[in-house]
Protein backbone atom coordinates (compact mmCIF):
# COMPACT_ATOMS: atom_id res chain seq x y z
CA UNK A 1 0.00 0.00 0.00
CA UNK A 2 2.94 2.53 0.53
CA UNK A 3 4.37 4.21 -2.50
CA UNK A 4 7.58 3.11 -4.02
CA UNK A 5 10.67 4.67 -2.07
CA UNK A 6 8.10 5.95 0.72
CA UNK A 7 9.17 5.93 4.60
CA UNK A 8 6.70 4.80 7.58
CA UNK A 9 4.49 7.61 8.00
CA UNK A 10 4.97 8.01 12.06
CA UNK A 11 2.13 9.06 13.95
CA UNK A 12 1.95 9.72 18.11
CA UNK A 13 -1.17 9.56 20.15
CA UNK A 14 -1.07 12.18 22.98
CA UNK A 15 -2.85 14.18 25.62
CA UNK A 16 -1.14 14.87 28.90
CA UNK A 17 -4.09 13.22 30.34
CA UNK A 18 -4.90 9.81 31.65
CA UNK A 19 -8.27 8.17 30.48
CA UNK A 20 -9.12 10.25 27.29
CA UNK A 21 -8.57 6.52 25.20
CA UNK A 22 -5.10 7.04 23.79
CA UNK A 23 -4.11 3.24 24.25
CA UNK A 24 -7.45 1.79 22.75
CA UNK A 25 -7.32 4.47 19.63
CA UNK A 26 -3.62 3.75 19.25
CA UNK A 27 -4.52 -0.17 19.14
CA UNK A 28 -7.91 0.27 17.37
CA UNK A 29 -5.97 2.42 14.72
CA UNK A 30 -2.99 -0.36 14.20
CA UNK A 31 -6.52 -3.23 13.80
CA UNK A 32 -7.95 -1.10 11.62
CA UNK A 33 -5.19 -0.18 9.40
CA UNK A 34 -3.43 -3.56 9.52
CA UNK A 35 -7.07 -4.54 7.71
CA UNK A 36 -6.51 -1.77 4.82
CA UNK A 37 -3.62 -4.20 4.17
CA UNK A 38 -0.87 -1.80 6.41
CA UNK A 39 1.96 -2.97 7.98
CA UNK A 40 2.27 -1.49 11.38
CA UNK A 41 4.65 -0.94 14.12
CA UNK A 42 2.84 -0.50 17.54
CA UNK A 43 5.24 1.20 20.40
CA UNK A 44 4.67 1.52 23.89
CA UNK A 45 6.34 4.56 25.25
CA UNK A 46 4.20 4.35 28.90
CA UNK A 47 5.87 2.90 31.39
CA UNK A 48 2.65 1.51 32.78
CA UNK A 49 2.38 -1.02 29.44
CA UNK A 50 -1.34 -0.78 28.74
CA UNK A 51 -0.56 -1.23 24.70
CA UNK A 52 1.71 -4.40 25.95
CA UNK A 53 -1.02 -5.15 27.80
CA UNK A 54 -3.47 -5.27 24.90
CA UNK A 55 -1.20 -7.23 22.58
CA UNK A 56 -1.29 -9.97 25.62
CA UNK A 57 1.89 -9.43 27.55
CA UNK A 58 2.50 -8.81 30.90
CA UNK A 59 4.75 -6.04 31.41
CA UNK A 60 7.28 -6.69 34.44
CA UNK A 61 6.42 -10.33 34.20
CA UNK A 62 7.04 -11.17 30.18
CA UNK A 63 9.10 -8.10 29.40
CA UNK A 64 11.64 -6.67 30.80
CA UNK A 65 13.68 -3.45 30.38
CA UNK A 66 15.82 -4.85 27.76
CA UNK A 67 13.12 -5.56 25.93
CA UNK A 68 11.86 -2.11 25.79
CA UNK A 69 12.96 1.27 24.67
CA UNK A 70 14.90 1.56 27.69
CA UNK A 71 18.24 0.67 26.67
CA UNK A 72 18.01 2.76 23.20
CA UNK A 73 17.46 6.00 26.49
CA UNK A 74 20.22 4.73 27.58
CA UNK A 75 22.67 4.81 25.33
CA UNK A 76 22.77 1.06 25.23
CA UNK A 77 21.72 0.30 21.69
CA UNK A 78 21.62 2.83 18.09
CA UNK A 79 18.10 1.83 16.50
CA UNK A 80 15.08 -0.18 17.64
CA UNK A 81 15.35 -3.02 15.99
CA UNK A 82 16.12 -5.14 18.96
CA UNK A 83 12.98 -4.44 20.68
CA UNK A 84 10.63 -5.37 18.14
CA UNK A 85 8.66 -8.28 18.34
CA UNK A 86 5.77 -10.22 16.09
CA UNK A 87 2.26 -9.86 17.44
CA UNK A 88 -0.76 -11.74 17.93
CA UNK A 89 -2.26 -10.03 15.06
CA UNK A 90 -1.07 -10.40 12.06
CA UNK A 91 0.33 -7.06 9.90
CA UNK A 92 1.51 -5.74 13.65
CA UNK A 93 4.70 -5.67 15.28
CA UNK A 94 5.04 -4.20 18.84
CA UNK A 95 8.29 -2.33 20.92
CA UNK A 96 6.76 -2.80 24.16
CA UNK A 97 7.04 -1.05 27.86
CA UNK A 98 7.80 -2.17 31.58
CA UNK A 99 7.87 0.00 34.57
CA UNK A 100 12.17 0.13 34.49
CA UNK A 101 11.21 2.05 31.39
CA UNK A 102 10.73 5.41 33.40
CA UNK A 103 14.63 5.29 34.77
CA UNK A 104 14.90 6.62 30.98
CA UNK A 105 13.56 10.19 32.34
CA UNK A 106 16.89 10.19 34.12
CA UNK A 107 19.15 9.04 31.69
CA UNK A 108 18.20 11.37 28.80
CA UNK A 109 19.33 14.23 30.96
CA UNK A 110 22.25 13.07 32.59
CA UNK A 111 23.44 12.43 28.99
CA UNK A 112 22.87 15.74 28.30
CA UNK A 113 24.70 17.37 31.08
CA UNK A 114 27.51 15.52 30.24
CA UNK A 115 27.45 15.88 26.66
CA UNK A 116 26.29 19.00 25.15
CA UNK A 117 25.98 17.89 21.90
CA UNK A 118 23.63 15.57 22.98
CA UNK A 119 19.99 16.01 21.41
CA UNK A 120 17.71 14.34 23.87
CA UNK A 121 15.05 14.92 21.91
CA UNK A 122 16.04 13.12 19.26
CA UNK A 123 16.93 9.66 20.19
CA UNK A 124 13.88 7.86 19.53
CA UNK A 125 13.40 9.46 15.75
CA UNK A 126 17.24 8.42 14.72
CA UNK A 127 16.32 5.28 16.58
CA UNK A 128 13.42 4.12 13.80
CA UNK A 129 15.52 5.48 10.82
CA UNK A 130 16.55 1.77 10.17
CA UNK A 131 12.80 0.73 10.27
CA UNK A 132 10.55 3.35 8.60
CA UNK A 133 11.27 1.49 5.03
CA UNK A 134 9.95 -1.60 6.64
CA UNK A 135 6.73 -0.44 7.41
CA UNK A 136 3.66 1.75 6.06
CA UNK A 137 2.72 3.49 9.82
CA UNK A 138 4.58 3.71 12.95
CA UNK A 139 2.24 4.54 16.01
CA UNK A 140 2.96 5.64 19.12
CA UNK A 141 1.17 5.69 22.40
CA UNK A 142 2.34 8.10 24.86
CA UNK A 143 2.82 8.52 28.71
CA UNK A 144 0.03 10.86 29.92
CA UNK A 145 2.41 13.62 31.11
CA UNK A 146 4.86 15.94 29.44
CA UNK A 147 8.28 13.81 30.09
CA UNK A 148 11.59 13.00 28.34
CA UNK A 149 9.88 9.86 26.90
CA UNK A 150 6.91 12.04 25.71
CA UNK A 151 9.23 14.84 24.05
CA UNK A 152 11.00 12.04 22.41
CA UNK A 153 7.79 10.65 20.50
CA UNK A 154 6.33 13.80 19.46
CA UNK A 155 9.26 14.95 17.87
CA UNK A 156 9.92 11.42 16.37
CA UNK A 157 6.12 11.76 14.75
CA UNK A 158 4.67 13.13 11.44
CA UNK A 159 1.36 13.73 12.84
CA UNK A 160 -0.61 13.49 16.00
CA UNK A 161 -3.97 12.10 17.07
CA UNK A 162 -5.19 14.19 19.91
CA UNK A 163 -8.22 12.28 21.68
CA UNK A 164 -10.69 14.19 24.04
CA UNK A 165 -13.76 13.49 25.26
CA UNK A 166 -16.36 16.14 25.26
CA UNK A 167 -15.91 16.76 29.04
CA UNK A 168 -15.52 20.18 30.34
CA UNK A 169 -12.87 18.34 32.39
CA UNK A 170 -10.55 17.74 29.19
CA UNK A 171 -11.23 21.14 27.19
CA UNK A 172 -9.40 22.70 30.06
CA UNK A 173 -6.88 20.57 30.00
CA UNK A 174 -6.37 20.67 26.39
CA UNK A 175 -5.48 24.36 27.04
CA UNK A 176 -2.71 23.57 29.08
CA UNK A 177 -1.45 20.75 26.88
CA UNK A 178 -1.06 22.89 23.85
CA UNK A 179 0.42 25.56 26.13
CA UNK A 180 3.17 23.47 27.63
CA UNK A 181 3.89 21.55 24.56
CA UNK A 182 4.38 24.69 22.40
CA UNK A 183 6.70 26.14 25.22
CA UNK A 184 8.81 22.57 24.67
CA UNK A 185 8.67 22.81 21.03
CA UNK A 186 9.56 26.72 21.11
CA UNK A 187 12.56 25.73 23.21
CA UNK A 188 13.44 22.95 21.15
CA UNK A 189 13.06 24.04 17.59
CA UNK A 190 15.38 27.30 18.14
CA UNK A 191 18.45 24.33 18.99
CA UNK A 192 17.40 23.45 15.43
CA UNK A 193 18.14 24.15 11.86
CA UNK A 194 14.92 23.16 10.27
CA UNK A 195 12.23 23.82 12.91
CA UNK A 196 9.81 20.83 13.70
CA UNK A 197 6.87 20.99 11.71
CA UNK A 198 3.44 18.52 11.66
CA UNK A 199 2.24 17.17 8.52
CA UNK A 200 -1.45 16.77 10.28
CA UNK A 201 -2.75 17.07 14.48
CA UNK A 202 -6.08 15.49 14.20
CA UNK A 203 -8.51 15.72 17.10
CA UNK A 204 -10.71 13.09 17.97
CA UNK A 205 -13.86 13.44 19.95
CA UNK A 206 -14.20 9.62 21.60
CA UNK A 207 -16.63 8.20 24.70
CA UNK A 208 -18.64 10.35 22.88
CA UNK A 209 -22.76 10.29 24.49
CA UNK A 210 -25.08 11.88 22.11
CA UNK A 211 -27.84 11.75 24.81
CA UNK A 212 -26.06 13.69 27.41
CA UNK A 213 -26.45 17.71 27.34
CA UNK A 214 -23.41 18.89 28.05
CA UNK A 215 -21.52 16.61 25.02
CA UNK A 216 -23.70 18.47 22.87
CA UNK A 217 -22.32 21.99 24.14
CA UNK A 218 -18.88 20.77 24.89
CA UNK A 219 -18.91 19.36 21.23
CA UNK A 220 -19.45 22.71 19.73
CA UNK A 221 -16.98 24.05 21.95
CA UNK A 222 -14.51 22.07 20.61
CA UNK A 223 -15.26 22.54 17.10
CA UNK A 224 -14.85 25.94 17.16
CA UNK A 225 -11.68 26.18 18.84
CA UNK A 226 -10.26 23.48 16.97
CA UNK A 227 -12.04 23.44 13.27
CA UNK A 228 -10.71 22.16 10.49
CA UNK A 229 -8.63 20.23 12.87
CA UNK A 230 -11.31 17.97 14.74
CA UNK A 231 -12.02 14.66 12.74
CA UNK A 232 -15.10 13.61 10.83
CA UNK A 233 -15.26 10.58 13.15
CA UNK A 234 -16.39 10.75 16.50
CA UNK A 235 -16.16 7.46 18.98
CA UNK A 236 -19.17 6.93 21.19
CA UNK A 237 -19.87 5.58 24.56
CA UNK A 238 -21.03 2.30 23.96
CA UNK A 239 -21.53 -0.98 26.04
CA UNK A 240 -19.13 -2.74 23.48
CA UNK A 241 -15.87 -0.72 24.20
CA UNK A 242 -16.18 -1.23 27.68
CA UNK A 243 -17.20 -4.78 27.10
CA UNK A 244 -14.17 -5.25 24.90
CA UNK A 245 -11.80 -3.37 27.73
CA UNK A 246 -12.59 -5.48 30.88
CA UNK A 247 -11.55 -7.96 29.08
CA UNK A 248 -8.02 -6.16 27.86
CA UNK A 249 -9.30 -6.08 24.33
CA UNK A 250 -10.91 -3.87 21.37
CA UNK A 251 -13.63 -3.82 19.46
CA UNK A 252 -11.81 -6.01 16.44
CA UNK A 253 -11.00 -8.49 18.86
CA UNK A 254 -14.55 -9.33 19.57
CA UNK A 255 -15.95 -12.29 17.32
CA UNK A 256 -19.05 -12.76 19.07
CA UNK A 257 -20.96 -10.18 20.88
CA UNK A 258 -23.66 -11.53 23.04
CA UNK A 259 -25.35 -7.50 23.47
CA UNK A 260 -26.87 -5.43 21.12
CA UNK A 261 -25.44 -6.31 17.40
CA UNK A 262 -26.62 -2.43 16.22
CA UNK A 263 -24.54 -1.44 18.95
CA UNK A 264 -21.63 -3.39 17.86
CA UNK A 265 -22.31 -2.36 14.38
CA UNK A 266 -22.09 1.42 15.46
CA UNK A 267 -18.94 1.19 17.45
CA UNK A 268 -16.97 -1.32 15.15
CA UNK A 269 -18.14 1.27 12.13
CA UNK A 270 -16.91 3.98 13.97
CA UNK A 271 -13.65 2.50 14.79
CA UNK A 272 -13.12 1.44 10.46
CA UNK A 273 -14.25 5.15 9.90
CA UNK A 274 -11.20 6.36 11.92
CA UNK A 275 -8.38 3.77 10.25
CA UNK A 276 -10.00 5.07 6.65
CA UNK A 277 -9.78 8.71 8.05
CA UNK A 278 -6.13 7.95 9.29
CA UNK A 279 -5.13 5.98 5.95
CA UNK A 280 -6.00 9.84 4.20
CA UNK A 281 -3.75 11.46 6.61
CA UNK A 282 -0.91 8.81 5.38
CA UNK A 283 -1.37 9.13 1.83
CA UNK A 284 -1.91 13.06 2.18
CA UNK A 285 2.17 13.16 3.70
CA UNK A 286 3.00 10.59 1.43
CA UNK A 287 1.39 13.22 -1.84
CA UNK A 288 3.29 15.67 0.37
CA UNK A 289 6.94 14.36 -0.50
CA UNK A 290 5.95 13.97 -4.24
CA UNK A 291 4.85 10.00 -3.67
CA UNK A 292 1.96 8.34 -4.85
CA UNK A 293 0.94 4.78 -5.19
CA UNK A 294 1.59 3.14 -8.62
Amino acid sequence: MRPAGAKAVTIATAFFKGGVTKTTTTMTVAQGLSLLGHRVLNIDMDPQGSLTTLHGLLPDSEIGDEDTLGPLFHGDKADVKYAIRKTYWTGIDLIPAASAMFSAEFALPAQQMNDRSFEFWDVLNKGLESVREEYDVILIDTPPSLSYMTINALFAADGMIVPMTASMLDMASSSQFWNLFSDMAGAISSKLSTPKEYDFINILLAKIDNNDTTTRAVREWISTVYGGKVLPVEIPLTAVSGSAASEFSTVFDITKYDGDKRTYKRAREAYEALALSVEDSMRMVWAKRGLKNG
